[in-house]
């Protein structure tokens, strides 16, 4: 039985501590931008993807059935 990719926990990443990618706070800056949010600066590769997943499960128009 397949359960698909195995997800690690940001904060389990090599690289987690290293700053955030150009296309994470790209993501980042569209979804805060739809929930009327700030982005906060210099985050982290982990913080910035913990703080997408949240934004991702708050989003309207990802959430739409």
């Amino acid at each position: 039985m397949d359960r698909g990719p195995i997800e690690k926990d940001p904060e389990q990443w090599a690289t987690g501590d290293e700053p955030m990618t150009a296309p994470q706070e790209s993501y980042l800056h569209t979804l805060a931008r739809e929930a009327g949010e700030d982005v906060p600066e210099n985050l982290s590769k982990a913080d910035a993807s913990k703080l997408i997943d949240e934004l991702q499960s708050r989003s309207e128009r990802l959430n739409q059935d």
